[in-house]
């Protein structure tokens, strides 16, 4: 009867959970925790809510923008697909997104409610899991056959399953045994793995404020810092006159990586700027959320793309995430299903 913790409740995390639940007889799960170090699940699937009671609809994709579906994906992991449809989760992208590639025989979707909303419904798939907050995990102790993993604020709980699913570069940052259980083969192809970084804005309006342009979301090909704009809730056809408009800001990667230490508030300046060139006649904000993403998407992955890499075997330690596919709803789902499996193996 195993404690399982799984670290991080972004996509693949909350994959992990929901599968462990429906696919693992319950005698072997009696106690399953999800630890997330920000103060809500999504990870890079977040979605960003204008502070206020009056303002509970006003939200913001400033990770993922949509889910694309190809002709691979459509064969291997139908399931998936369908249950998001079906639960109103994921509809067709039916807007104009000016300057997106489109590729033959995929399908585009977006989230009504936005992106976070399907790792909160993995979450709640996964049944009585425990899922806390505001716990970053720093030590990992191998202690009389199970894992210590202790918190940013000093605490700490023992587990039979530790499954984590954090960026690579966060997983290699962690203290205490889990140093030397990572041997020098794994610890070069850990560190070979590498991820872009960039920036966005999210631009959260009063309700029955107009912005004027043909289009839902364009991509940028001729500013040095702006690549992706979306009239957020436009590209999500939710547009009401008691909700205020968004409008999200994605830098390109060249910026990101340029102006990745600086100060947020200057590069908000910075960004907002050029957003005023492209957008002349845009109206002030009430308020804007600056989001630094220093992980945002997987330009090399572990070698030969596992999906999981076994740390330990008894108690079982295992490393997943796109990090180990690639950075898509699919790459996170071929992550979580390798992890299952290699689990429901060694219980």
């Amino acid at each position: 009867m195993a404690r399982v913790l799984i670290v991080g409740a972004g996509l693949t995390g909350s994959l992990c959970a929901a599968l462990l639940r429906r696919e693992l007889p319950r005698p072997h799960l009696a106690h399953l925790e999800v630890w997330e170090k920000a103060r809500g699940a999504g990870g890079r699937m977040a979605t960003s809510r204008r502070g206020g009671a009056s303002n509970a609809d006003s939200t913001a994709d400033l990770g993922a923008q949509y889910v694309t579906r190809g002709p691979d994906s459509a064969r291997r992991h139908p399931s998936f697909y369908e249950d998001l449809l079906a639960h109103g989760i994921l509809k067709p992208l039916t807007a104009v997104l000016e300057g997106m590639v489109v590729k033959e025989g995929a399908e585009n979707f977006v989230t009504p409610q936005g992106t976070s909303s399907i790792v909160k419904h993995y979450l709640k798939e996964s049944a009585g899991a425990d899922i806390f907050y505001d716990r970053q995990v720093t030590h990992i102790y191998l202690r009389d056959g199970k894992w210590e993993v202790c918190v940013n604020t000093g605490s700490s709980d023992q587990f039979d399953v530790v499954i984590l699913t954090m960026p690579v570069p966060q997983i290699l940052q962690l203290q205490g045994d889990i140093v030397n259980l990572i041997n020098k083969s794994q610890r070069q192809q850990l560190e070979s793995v590498s991820y872009s970084s960039r920036y966005a804005l999210g631009l959260f309006y009063e309700a029955g404020t107009q912005i004027d342009v043909p289009w839902a979301a364009q991509y940028i090909s001729n500013n040095p810092c702006i690549r992706f704009i979306s009239i957020d809730n436009k590209k999500r056809n939710i547009e009401s006159p008691d909700i205020g408009p968004s409008v999200v800001v994605h830098t390109s990667v060249s910026f990101g990586t340029e102006y990745l230490e600086c100060d947020k508030e200057k590069v908000q300046q910075l960004i907002l700027d050029h957003l005023k060139e492209i957008m002349p006649q845009l109206p002030v904000p009430a308020s804007i959320k600056c989001q630094r993403w220093r992980y945002s998407q997987v330009t090399k992955a572990f070698p030969g793309n596992p999906g999981q890499i076994t740390l330990h075997a008894k108690p079982f330690l295992v490393c997943g995430g796109d990090g180990f596919t690639h950075s898509n709803f699919d790459g996170c789902i071929d992550s979580a299903t390798s992890i299952v499996e290699v689990l429901k193996s060694s219980l």
